[in-house]
């Protein structure tokens, strides 16, 4: 019964057309989501002559309706192994069945065989997610509860309106004619108010929205535009319309404070679902079946003004879509909560949350766990800030225990729900002329220096990584033939730099170089100390700093510091004066960051070393008498 509510009873297809009319009496019972005696009539088919593979892949989606996940699995491996019409849909069905049948392990050796046919978002997802439900859940399954207004029909898709919500429900009416594929009534919305300990009582009949004699779902609410988004079936003058297969799709449509009604997503072929609209962004969010589907259903927006349809329809992209099914987008506090049935949640549709980040791209979607997760399908989350009480809300589930096909649940949570992770994003790039690396290593590393993630960056030297939050992180960077980067961040700076684009410049070694008096030495800027001082300034504080940025990025590298003086003073005062100004150059070094193994020696060589003709008792003009005055790091 996993989309009966959610899907299949929203999307009616007549099985009485001429094409249909071709198939088998096994494939029309399919098609009518008669899944038990589809399965009795394909055995019996079977008997009689072999099966071709889509009737395979029919028999196999009939076996994981009902539950069969080892038959489903053998069915879809076998045609996976000799076919190649399998969809990316029954794709994640068939890691569905194995992780199903508790063979976790299987499917991420499966997905390593397969790593360089599939996206890396959702291997990456699914690295992540299966990482994290091997730890213990935060959620005190105490907290979730099951609601007294629950029908023995389907009950799903909350909503926040006024003092209560919204919901919608196949629960029977007499004003509502029966669904035929089902045998329950068409979809309407209902009212119930929430009570002083956070329950729901009071269920009537939500009559602003005007009756159909059809389907009419998902309801939403948006406080700013007072207007209600919800979908409903496309009809014209009280008759269904259907398109050239028959089918009769369903439509978002609104209605304002002005008793407004207008179809504003409507497409004869394509049905919408589970409409969002986010009143910050005037974004609405819905998930439908497009041509561009990573999977079944995705998760879209379109831009509005004013309720008013500015964009075509924006895929989330494939870090939030994937080969399963995603529906019912909720935004809360800068997060995307979404139910998705991807093959590395618990089972059925799941409960995720991913963080919405500035540049409109996604963090991985965290699998909110067990207790608001099940084996079951759970979906159409939603939650509020309650003063003085914390976090509030309720979903659906068909989980055991409950009253009908799909219950509502009431949860109450000091913190927001889902583990919190860093997530950063940027381009390793050449420190000289800001060109991004391609194929440099980024790694991430907690307190005890043990590597959390490695990522290799891309063609333009852009990476994204994400790991678990901690309290401290270091972030490195390298590349064949390039300098190290590496930077330590508290809690603080976590926040503050995984919200920016974090560029990470690598010099290569010929370019902190050069060649003077034959030896290989650092390339600074000339600097000199006061006359006669060996204490440090700016000037040379400055060009020091370059000095620990080179050895940082080159931890490897071995220094000797080699002070000169020109001829002016004694020859002694000289000598002293250069050895005083190397190891005061030393010291401030040692004290950067530097440790003894970097320096092999420093030395004041006075006017040893005179590279012009001012030599003692030489007329020489200041400037070249300068030239003699330096310190040279050479590079051993």
């Amino acid at each position: 019964m996993r989309f009966k509510l959610i899907i299949v009873l929203l999307v009616f297809v007549p099985f009485l057309s001429t094409a249909q009319d071709k198939k088998s009496k096994a494939d029309n019972l399919f098609y009518g989501y008669q899944y038990e005696q589809a399965i009795v009539a394909y055995k019996s088919e079977m008997q009689k002559d072999s099966l071709t593979n889509h009737q395979l892949l029919n028999l196999a989606d009939s076996y994981f309706s009902t539950g069969s996940y080892d038959s489903a699995s053998e069915l879809y491996l076998k045609v996976n192994k000799n076919d190649t019409i399998m969809s990316v849909n029954r794709f994640n069905k068939m890691l569905q069945s194995l992780s199903k049948n508790s063979e976790r392990d299987r499917v991420r050796m499966y997905l390593k065989s397969k790593a360089d046919k599939l996206s890396p978002e959702l291997l990456e997802n699914a690295e992540f997610n299966y990482s994290l439900l091997e730890i213990p859940s935060n959620t005190d399954n105490s907290v979730i509860r099951h609601l007294g207004v629950n029908s023995a029909q389907g009950d799903f898709s909350p909503a926040f309106y006024k003092n209560g919500i919204l919901f919608s429900s196949s629960r029977g009416r007499n004003s509502k004619n029966v669904y035929e594929p089902t045998g329950e009534s068409y979809l309407d919305i209902y009212f119930a108010r929430i009570s002083s300990n956070n329950n729901l009582v009071d269920v009537e009949t939500f009559n602003e929205i005007p009756a159909t004699d059809f389907h009419k779902s998902t309801p939403y609410f948006s406080e700013k535009l007072e207007t209600f988004f919800y979908i409903l079936s496309n009809e014209e003058d009280g008759e269904l319309r259907y398109d050239e297969n028959g089918k009769n799709a369903l439509a978002i449509g609104t209605l304002t404070k002005n008793d407004r009604f207008r179809f504003i997503l409507k497409d004869l072929s394509t049905s919408f679902y589970y409409p969002f609209l986010d009143d910050a962004t005037e974004r609405l969010y819905f998930a439908a079946n497009f041509d561009d589907s990573y999977g079944g259903t995705d998760l879209y927006y379109v831009y509005t003004n004013n309720g008013q349809i500015m964009s075509a329809p924006i895929n989330l992209g494939p870090r939030i879509n994937s080969p399963g099914n995603e529906i019912s987008p909720y935004v809360f506090d800068g997060s995307l909560y979404f139910s998705s049935d991807i093959f590395y949640g618990l089972g059925g549709m799941d409960i995720y949350k991913s963080n919405i980040l500035p540049n409109d791209s996604y963090t991985i979607p965290v699998n909110l766990g067990e207790g608001i997760n099940s084996t079951a399908d759970d979906f159409g989350f939603i939650l509020q800030d309650v003063e003085n009480t914390g976090l509030s809300g309720f979903f659906a589930s068909n989980r055991t225990g409950g009253k009908g096909g799909d219950d509502l649940y009431g949860f109450q949570l000091k913190n927001a729900p889902g583990l919190k992770t860093f997530a950063l994003g940027g381009k390793v790039v050449n420190l000289r002329n800001k060109v991004g690396l391609k194929g440099a290593q980024v790694r991430l590393l907690n307190q005890q220096g043990d590597v959390l993630k490695e990522v290799i960056a891309g063609n333009d030297g852009s990476f994204r990584v994400e790991v678990p939050w901690m309290s401290q992180v270091t972030i490195q960077a390298m590349s064949d033939g390039y300098s190290i980067f590496s930077t330590t961040y508290s809690e603080e700076g976590m926040e503050e730099i995984q919200n920016t684009a974090y560029n990470m410049g690598l010099a290569r070694m010929e370019d902190l170089v050069t060649q003077r008096e034959d030896k290989t030495v650092l390339k600074l800027n000339k600097f000199y100390f006061d006359k006669g001082k060996s204490v440090l300034n700016a000037q040379v504080e400055e060009e020091l700093k370059k000095v620990v940025d080179a050895v940082v990025r080159f931890p490897q590298m071995r220094l000797r510091i080699q002070s000169h003086t020109d001829t002016r003073g004694s020859s002694s005062s000289n000598k002293r004066l250069s050895q005083q100004r190397a190891d005061v150059i030393k010291n401030y070094l040692l004290s950067n960051g530097l440790n003894s193994s970097n320096i092999i020696e420093a030395t004041g060589y006075g006017e040893e070393n005179i590279v012009n003709n001012c030599i003692n008792g030489a007329y020489c003009l200041d400037f070249l008498h300068k030239q003699n005055e330096r310190t040279l790091f050479v590079v051993e």
